[in-house]
């Protein structure tokens, strides 16, 4: 966990840029606080669900 914010957290994957965790893809149910299921600088498991390579954004879930 890279960086977390009021609408999702950025994970370090390994690469340049940051993949970016919604809050509505952090577990299954509503979530109102990030800071509930995940810290800075804690491990998780990821899922890419899609890379925008023009925006160079990379969408992630932690549903698995």
């Amino acid at each position: 966990m890279k960086n977390i914010t009021n609408f999702g957290c950025f994970v370090d994957i390994g690469i340049k840029e940051s993949g970016l965790v919604h809050i509505s893809q952090l577990k299954v149910g509503f979530v109102s606080d990030v800071n509930e299921v995940v810290k800075l600088h804690q491990h998780v498991d990821v899922k890419v669900t899609e890379v925008d390579e023009d925006r160079k954004r990379i969408q992630l879930t932690m549903i698995l």
